[in-house]
């Protein structure tokens, strides 16, 4: 899981009005440093900053609208996917606002360049002085505690009122014994029935998420299937595509178990199936974000992007602003309309948050799984499965319940009662959505063979069963799932999934605790700990109608 640290975004703005650019109104602030930072001094006044300006996007109802008119099983829309063109057509910002952003940055003798599909983000370098005097803010060096890193952020910013008026058919088989102990592509098939015979369609593709200079060895992924997919000729592997300084060393030393884990899980269990590791380098141009939204616009602008894309990465929501985290979600929404699947593991630290081993009175909710427009994966272990109990879940305090799980939350609020009462946002998007094994899991780095756990592992094994269906409606002449969530929520997708309702052996009241406390219980029906539960590739195939 990434560990990321986003103040508030001093280059999240919404445009509409008249142009007036004296009268200053506080866009955002907060009064508390994140868990894990330490504020230091003031950043050098020279020192430039790389700025990015969110435009007020023309029609995100409207996608919205189309987003789930295209989601929805029984729709009269469903599986018509967006074209790039259409979705583009919601996002693109009126002339307008364009003009008036760009009057007043020119107004401050600064030229910004256009860097997303849409036209919704343009990007613009200045000096920390320049900063603080433009959005009345105090540009400071913070100190990451773990790693020591520096980074340069405001805790507060200003920008014109003018400016901000109108922001914005196989059964599960016999597991083995042993995949109590150790997991691999084996267990998996057994498990959940997912099948080896290879996928056909070609213009199906599953797209890979790399960050923090993670490569994904190619020596490292023949020696895996040698060894746990003897039934793939080794040469099997993945294509590559970089953004943003991106590159695959194929040093052995420089393997990294994170993206060595997520190419051996998609290739490995999604037998057949296109995959593209796409590594996403240092060079962001998303600032804050450390690459998150550069993939989405990079994938937003191609013509056939991949059905489905897994990420093992992310952060404590809050750590990154509530602006800034409804403009990336709201680019997940565009990719959605294109039938496109987004997949994040949860995280790892239950309630307590990503990796976060202490916590403030209240639960840490993980980000981007309170997004309503991806699906979140939690962890489970064993071959009777139960809650891992490090799988992050819980309910944002960002984005609020989105009707497809209102039902499902509603019954599990009701069943738990006062428990954690006043330690989480009871109105909020609930997470994870689903699950899949997240311990002892079997990878090779560096030519060794170990094990790894988290929810990183979770999440391409999802991703991969998504895939295999998505082969086999192509295949038959129908669309592939796109956003999953309105399908994964509804009766008969709820019904294709193995609910999990017990916890881990050393899990006593809760099965993800955190914060003090026992965390949240997995029960019968949907849970902030496993979601809705872990796939059934036989029942999943019934229930998208093949």
């Amino acid at each position: 899981m990434r560990i990321g640290f986003f103040m508030l975004a001093a280059f999240v703005a919404a445009v509409a009005g008249s142009p007036s650019f004296r009268n200053m109104l506080v866009l955002e602030q907060r009064s508390d440093v994140p868990v894990g930072f330490t504020k230091g001094t003031p950043a050098p006044a020279a020192n430039v900053l790389d700025l990015r300006l969110a435009i007020k996007q023309n029609d995100m109802a409207g996608l919205e609208k189309a987003l789930f008119d295209v989601s929805t099983p029984g729709s009269a829309l469903y599986g018509q996917h967006l074209t790039k063109e259409e979705v583009e057509a919601f996002v693109t910002p009126a002339p307008e606002s364009i003009s008036l952003i760009q009057e007043w940055l020119v107004a401050n003798d600064i030229t910004a360049k256009t860097i997303s599909p849409a036209g919704d983000w343009i990007q613009f370098s200045i000096p920390v002085s320049q900063a603080n005097t433009l959005l009345e803010a105090d540009f400071t060096i913070f100190n990451h505690d773990e790693t020591g890193t520096q980074l340069t952020r405001t805790l507060a910013y200003s920008i014109p009122a003018t400016l901000q008026e109108s922001s914005s058919n196989l059964e599960s088989r016999a597991v083995p014994a042993s995949c109590n102990t150790v997991v691999t592509p084996a267990c998996l098939q057994a498990l959940y029935g997912i099948p080896t015979t290879p996928a056909t369609q070609s213009t199906n593709k599953l797209g890979v998420s790399g960050f923090l200079d993670q490569f994904a060895n190619q020596a490292d992924l023949a020696r895996f299937l040698k060894s746990f997919r003897p039934d793939l000729a080794s040469t099997t592997t993945f294509a590559l595509q970089t953004l943003d300084g991106g590159a695959n060393t194929q040093t052995p030393a420089d393997a990294g178990d994170e993206a060595n884990l997520d190419t051996q899980y998609t290739v490995g269990i999604a037998t057949g199936v296109p995959v593209t590791f796409i590594s996403v380098g240092n060079k962001v141009k998303d600032g804050n974000l450390g690459g998150f939204l550069d993939i989405i616009n990079f994938l937003l602008g191609e013509a056939a992007p991949p059905q489905v894309l897994t990420t093992s990465y992310g952060q404590n929501e809050d750590t990154i602003s509530s602006a800034l985290a409804v403009q990336l979600c709201n680019a997940y929404m565009q990719l959605g309309a294109r039938g496109v699947s987004i997949l994040f593991a949860s995280g790892d630290g239950g309630v307590a948050g990503s990796q976060t081993t202490t916590c403030s009175k209240s639960f840490l909710p993980t980000f981007p799984s309170g997004c309503p427009f991806m699906t979140s994966v939690g962890a489970t272990t064993g071959n009777t499965e139960t809650a891992a109990t490090f799988s992050s879940g819980g309910f944002s305090n960002i984005f609020a319940r989105p009707s497809y799980q209102t039902a499902n939350v509603a019954t599990f609020l009701t069943a738990l009662g006062k428990t954690n009462a006043g330690k989480f946002n009871t109105t909020g998007r609930g997470f994870p959505d689903v699950s899949a094994q997240g311990e002892n899991v079997q990878i090779v780095v560096d030519t060794k063979t170990g094990s790894v756990a988290g929810t990183s592992c979770s999440s391409p094994i999802f991703a991969s069963v998504i895939s295999l269906l998505n082969d086999r409606l192509i295949a038959a002449g129908k669309s592939p799932l796109g956003f999953l969530n309105p399908f994964l929520y509804s009766a008969a997708g709820a019904a294709a999934l193995n609910d999990i309702t017990t916890a881990h052996r050393y899990c006593f009241r809760g099965d993800n605790p955190g914060c003090g406390t026992n965390g949240f219980p997995a029960r019968a029906g949907w849970d902030p700990v496993t979601g809705l539960g872990t796939p059934n590739f036989s029942k999943l195939l019934t229930a998208v109608g093949l």
